[in-house]
């Protein structure tokens, strides 16, 4: 079994995708732990503002099998994939980590989001603080202690039901 993160964001009927993001990730991969709701500005873009969070589960997959399972749960939710590559989406899962896995093909593993993007970092630093980067060697917490950028992201509660 591999244990895999991944990074979870709406700015489209943002509770909606959400609640439906993790409910298709618990059909797939069973229980999930996941870290607190954010919400962020769009990066990269003039848009609606994100709520992200990280799951954390446990998975005989593959790689390419993982990616195969996002794609299709984006595309059931309306994933426009002819859309800019910075713009708003219904949903957007990637995938961060398979265990200490590092390729390019068939994704860039460990995502490099996970040290650029706060959306990514904090959420994941909350979940798994000990857990370390397969590049840097560096846990999740040490690297959110030390994220050196400005961008404005908060915890929000989130209504589950």
């Amino acid at each position: 079994m591999a244990q895999i993160y991944i990074s979870i964001g709406s700015n489209t009927r943002r509770d909606y995708h959400i609640r439906c993001a993790v409910k298709a990730l618990k059909q797939q991969f069973g229980a999930l732990q996941l870290s607190s709701v954010y919400e962020s500005e769009a990066v990269g873009f003039v848009g609606a503002p994100f709520y992200n969070l990280v799951a954390a589960a446990d998975t005989q997959l593959s790689v390419a099998q993982c990616i195969s399972v996002f794609k299709q749960i984006e595309d059931d939710f309306g994933r426009d994939r002819s859309a800019a590559k910075f713009s708003g989406r219904t949903l957007d899962l990637d995938l961060l980590t398979y265990d200490d896995v590092i390729c390019q093909q068939p994704v860039e593993l460990p995502r490099a989001e996970i040290t650029e993007n706060a959306f990514v970092l904090w959420p994941l630093a909350e979940l798994a603080p000990e857990v370390t980067h397969p590049l840097s060697g560096q846990s999740y917490a040490a690297l959110w202690q030390q994220y050196p950028k400005q961008q404005k992201l908060w915890p929000v509660p989130f209504n589950w039901e």
